[in-house]
Parts: C-alpha cells; structure tokens; sequence
C-alpha cells in the first residue's frame, strides 16, 4: 500500500517532472509558427494545473516570452468539452500558426456566459493546461503532449473538496464526457510523456 508522500517530495516530483517536460519541447524544433506548443491533458484532478504551474516557471529561466493558458476559461460550462477542441484551433493556434495573435473571450462560470477578450501572442512557448488541449484538432501543432493521470476515486475526490459536494452530479457528468473524449481522440496513445500524478498535488 502506497503512503502519500511528503510535501517537499511532491514539490520535488512535480519539479523534477516540469524539467523532462521542458527538455523533450526544447529538444523538437519549433511547431506553432516560431515558437513551441506544449500540452497538457488529461483527465480532471489529476494534477495538470500544478504541472503546468512549474513548466512555465522551469522555462521563463530559458526563454523570453512563455504563456500560460488555462482551458477551464475556454469550457462552455460542464457541457462544453465537445466544442472546446475546435475553438482551440480557430481562435489560437491557427493564428499563431500564420504568427498572428489569437483571442478568446473567457468563460464566466458564475454568470454563465463570455466575459472579457483575452489575446494570445506568438511566444517562446505556450503552454495550454487542462482536458482537451491535445485535441487532434491541433496536433500537428503541438511540441510536446504530456498525459496526466490519476485514479478516478481519487480524480473525483480531488474535484469534491475543491468544488462542495452539489456539484457531484456537474463532475460524475463531465468525467463520462472526458472518457468519450478521450477514447475517440486517442489522447493518452499520442502522449509524448505520460505522468502518474497519484499523489495529491492539484
């Protein structure tokens, strides 16, 4: 039976794990225009957002210009996964593809709806964190595709304590739409590194 880990181990692992990332993306050339696409994805709670976290940190001490994105403000609500992949692909990487900015307008969980417009110009790296960002929609322009993974008990455990148990049914819905999601695209067989985040960092 596994124990869970100190803090300062975890800290360790997450870091150690931000530094394979950034050597497989500096190693390939450049695949979004001049600058590099790194993806991290995979399902709910399983530790994308404090990976992406160090990534970004690991590569602002080697290159000018990093962005980080956050597809939890691209979501339509619970139910926008299926549409996500597209708008990805229009509004950010086909532009920075021709070395134009992208833009999005964020999504209001709380209101329901888009709020402000957002830019994403060409940059060093880019780094887009969370479920669907290594959609095959914009495969070929991603550098480097990192799948996170987690128990699913431990997944939706994660997502309970940090949203309050009325969203259950929210989370139990959107982890079969993932699933789905995952299954067709063949997410996890494309990854560049795969990442066992068991341990509670997200």
């Amino acid at each position: 039976m596994r124990s869970d880990p100190s803090a300062a181990a975890v800290e360790a692992s997450v870091r150690a794990t931000a530094a394979q990332v950034c050597q497989h993306c500096f190693g390939r050339p450049p695949t979004l225009g001049t600058g590099r696409l790194v993806c991290i994805d995979g399902p709910a709670g399983s530790g994308k957002t404090t990976l992406a976290a160090a990534v970004v940190a690991a590569a602002r001490r080697r290159l000018p210009t990093v962005t980080l994105l956050h597809m939890d403000d691209l979501y339509e609500g619970w139910d926008g996964l299926d549409t996500v992949p597209d708008l990805v692909r229009e509004a950010i990487v086909e532009p920075l593809l021709s070395g134009r900015s992208g833009r999005y307008r964020r999504w209001d969980w709380l209101a329901g709806g888009r709020a402000e417009e957002h830019f994403v110009d060409p940059v060093s790296l880019l780094v887009i964190e969370g479920v669907g960002s290594g959609s095959l929609a914009s495969a070929e322009a991603i550098t480097t595709l990192v799948w996170m993974d987690a128990p699913a008990d431990l997944r939706l455990t994660r997502g309970i304590e940090r949203d309050g148990e009325a969203l259950r049914p929210h989370w139990e819905r959107w982890m079969d739409s993932e699933a789905r999601h995952f299954e067709r695209d063949g997410t996890r067989a494309r990854a560049d590194l795969v990442v066992d985040s068991w341990s509670p960092h997200d």
